[in-house]
């Protein structure tokens, strides 16, 4: 079949997470209140770091930032899906899919350098105490998050450079609930040797070298754990660590799992159905970890129900 070329596409469409009629209004209302759930825990978080100055320290400035960045993660893909439940629609515009090849991933990949940030700095703050203020100075943090952001947008612009120079042939339907750049590549008629090689260079970049440096950061701090004599030195050097560590696990265990999925499942859909973990139920989850394990969040949102109330 002839090529089509990409600028001539109009449209792709989504085959979403089932066929089945009878499920549609299910999926709709769960997917619209994970959303809800969602986007109400992560502003909160923000809302507390802003409002209340026990927060300004270098741990909920990037906690805050993590939330903005697990808003926009969740708004990339899930508006649109809902939008087509409701719709009964599977159509996706070209920009529509444009635009989230173009953030979902570098998003992604923002949130795993946000986390290495963040180890690094629950590292400096048990092993190095006396000079954590000096260390983790606000021109640093800012710095920090800034070079994430950065990368992460270097990141975007190659993803949309990549699907700018793909052509299509006239079969458009992609197993997916959002537009997934691996699955765009499935159905491209051109060359997809080196796009397939950049993307896999783009993975383990960002995630196996942000990875190792969590699991350094970790390793320095069990160590200084080990080292410490007072049982309760080691419950507050854990209760400092233990949210950032389940959001680590979540976050990469999710990421191994749709992997994981993709390469033994030989259907599309299912890999579709385990991305639902990282793409909408990871940033879902992140604020409520924090908030159940963390009095001074606890506190702050109290103090902000009171002045609301």
């Amino acid at each position: 079949m002839e090529p089509q070329n990409l600028t001539r596409v109009s449209e792709f469409l989504l085959l979403g997470l089932s066929d089945e009629p009878e499920l549609q209004p299910l999926l709709f209302g769960l997917f619209l209140s994970m959303y809800l759930v969602t986007m109400l825990g992560n502003l909160l978080i923000i809302l507390a770091f802003i409002s209340d100055s026990h927060l300004h320290t270098p741990m909920y400035f990037f906690l805050s930032n993590l939330s903005l960045t697990d808003i926009s993660i969740s708004a990339t893909t899930v508006p649109k899906m809902l939008v087509n439940l409701q719709m009964h629609s599977k159509s996706i515009t070209y920009v529509g899919c444009l635009a989230q090849v173009s953030f979902f991933s570098p998003f992604a990949c923002l949130e795993s350098l946000l986390l290495t940030v963040m180890a690094y700095d629950r590292l400096v703050a048990i092993c190095h105490p006396l000079y954590y203020l000096v260390i983790m100075n606000p021109r640093t943090c800012g710095l920090l998050v800034l070079a994430s952001f950065f990368t992460s947008f270097l990141t975007s612009q190659l993803h949309y450079l990549m699907m700018s120079q793909l052509t299509f042939c006239a079969d458009t339907e992609i197993p997916h609930f959002f537009c997934d750049l691996s699955q765009l590549l499935k159905l491209a008629c051109s060359d997809t040797s080196i796009n397939n090689i950049v993307i896999l260079f783009i993975g383990t970049i960002f995630g196996g070298v942000p990875l190792s440096g969590v699991l350094y950061s970790y390793y320095r701090i069990i160590s200084s754990f080990l080292r410490v004599s007072s049982s309760g030195g080691n419950y507050k050097a854990f209760s400092t660590c233990g949210s950032h560590l389940a959001i680590v696990c979540l976050f990469y265990g999710t990421g191994l799992g749709v992997y994981l999925s993709s390469a033994v499942s030989s259907s599309p859909r299912k890999g579709a159905v385990a991305s639902v973990m990282y793409a909408v139920v990871t940033p879902m989850l992140n604020p409520i970890i924090y908030s159940l394990r963390n009095k001074d969040i606890k506190s702050a949102l109290w103090r902000i129900t009171h002045r609301i109330a």
